[in-house]
């Protein structure tokens, strides 16, 4: 019967998992209420007119990566650890199809939570503004593809983390090297290598991506958002060829 299984199978599968997940949803709805904070936060701090007042509202969705990126993590690992992949592999034994299911599953939910926390933060963000600064709005120049790509930026670094999962095993380990990657390693290079800085995750979201005014060492908004996904892509390619040849 196993053989019959097609994409829309396994996806349907794995949505019906992940919606059951509480931990799905708190993580989602903290990176949302976490983005929103932050932006009100920086907002209601923000006296300089001429800043790139888009960027600054949307400071909170690249500290959410963190959070998205743990999540992709735990949802490929936590199967792992408890074993119940055995059953999951039993219904659906074609191993990449299954990984590719995953990710399009926890890829979409990511998107909408990401997006979601862009544009409530920008809004957010821009009504807690003092009088005298006037508030962005999505018709400026840059602002909207910012916007857009900020969430873009969150769901990429959760399948990123979802790709390490499936290359490392282990939870904790897994984390450990999106936290290493992602942020310790952001600093590093920051302090040591200015130029390397700009192909870095946080500072894609955070200086590419999210960003209307250029930035020092920073790439282009669409080179930005291709880096991530080729990180993305890379990730889950490699964790889809270990999964196929590891055991369960």
């Amino acid at each position: 019967m196993s053989t019959h299984y097609r994409f829309s199978h396994a996806a349907r599968m794995e949505w019906i998992k992940l919606r059951s997940l509480r931990s799905t949803w708190w993580t989602l709805a903290v990176t949302i209420a976490g983005a929103v904070a932050i932006a009100v936060a920086v907002g209601a701090n923000t006296r300089n007119a001429a800043a790139d007042l888009t960027n600054n509202s949307l400071a909170g969705v690249a500290l959410g990566l963190l959070a998205i990126g743990a999540l992709g993590a735990v949802l490929m690992t936590g199967e792992l650890a408890s074993g119940s992949i055995r059953s999951t592999l039993a219904a659906i034994p074609n191993r990449p199809l299954l990984l590719a299911a995953k990710a399009a599953v926890f890829g979409l939910a990511a998107l909408a939570a990401g997006e979601a926390a862009a544009f409530v933060a920008f809004f957010a963000g821009g009504a807690a503004l003092p009088a005298t600064v006037p508030a962005p709005t999505l018709g400026q120049p840059g602002v909207l593809r910012a916007v857009a790509l900020a969430g873009a930026g969150l769901c990429l670094v959760g399948l990123l983390g979802m790709g390490l999962g499936a290359i490392v095993r282990h939870t904790g380990a897994a984390i450990a090297v999106l936290v290493g990657g992602v942020f310790v390693g952001a600093q590093f290079v920051g302090a040591f290598a200015h130029a390397a800085l700009a192909y870095l995750p946080i500072a894609i979201v955070a200086n590419s991506l999210a960003a209307v005014q250029a930035q020092p060492y920073s790439l282009s908004p669409w080179s930005g958002l291709g880096m991530l996904c080729l990180y993305a892509a890379v990730a889950l390619g490699a964790g889809g060829w270990l999964l196929a040849r590891r055991d369960a």
